[in-house]
C-alpha cells in the first residue's frame, strides 16, 4: 500500500500518517524530518530530492506526510494508491498547532527534523492562517482531486477523520 497524506498545516497529517502506517505495515516519510535540520535550518533541495528518491525507491509500501511539491510530487501522486487531503479549516489548524504545542513544548516531536524544539511564533500563525493557503496551493489540492478521483479521499474537519479512521481500522489491510 503506497498513501501520500497532503494538506493544510496542523490538520493532521503527520498523526493521520502514523496510523495509516500501523494499519497497513508501511514505512512513513515525514517530509518536516528531511526539510529541517537541528536548530530550524533547512536541508538543501539536492539532499532532500536525494533522500525523498531513496525513500521512494527502496519501500514497496509507504505512506508519505507532507505537501512539499518540488520533492517528486507527480511521482508520489501517480504511484499512490490512496491520496489523502487533510483540508481543515484556519481556525480548526490554529487550534491543533497551538495543542501541539503546548504537547511538545520544549522538546522535538517524532515526525520533526532532530534538534527541531516545538515552536510556535507569529510567522507560523501567518503560515497556517493564510500563508500556506495561498492560490496557488488551493489549486494545486484541486487538481490533485481532479486528476485522481479515484484515489483521493478529502476530510474537512474532526468528524470526518474520526469517520475515516474508524473505517479504516475495521477494514482488511
Amino acid at each position: 500500500m503506497k498513501i501520500s497524506v497532503l494538506g493544510y498545516s496542523g490538520s493532521g497529517k503527520s498523526t493521520l500518517a502514523k496510523f495509516l502506517g500501523k494499519k497497513y505495515h508501511a514505512d512513513i516519510l515525514h517530509f518536516d524530518a528531511i526539510h529541517w535540520l537541528p536548530g530550524w535550518q533547512q536541508n538543501t533541495p539536492e539532499e532532500k530530492l536525494r533522500l525523498t528518491a531513496e525513500f521512494l525507491d527502496s519501500h514497496d509500501s509507504w505512506v508519505i506526510d507532507g505537501n512539499y511539491s518540488k520533492y517528486y510530487l507527480e511521482r508520489r501522486l501517480e504511484e499512490s494508491d490512496k491520496i489523502i487531503l487533510m483540508l481543515f479549516g484556519r481556525i480548526p489548524c490554529l487550534i491543533r498547532v497551538i495543542k501541539r504545542y503546548f504537547t511538545y513544548k520544549g522538546r522535538t516531536r517524532p515526525d520533526m527534523g532532530e534538534g527541531c524544539d516545538e515552536k510556535l511564533d507569529r510567522e507560523f500563525i501567518k503560515w497556517v492562517l493564510w500563508k500556506g493557503r495561498s492560490k496557488k496551493t488551493r489549486r494545486l489540492f484541486k487538481e490533485i482531486t481532479e486528476k485522481y478521483p479515484q484515489k483521493v479521499t478529502v476530510i474537512k474537519n474532526q468528524r470526518r477523520l474520526d469517520g475515516y479512521c474508524k473505517m479504516t481500522e475495521s477494514s482488511a489491510p
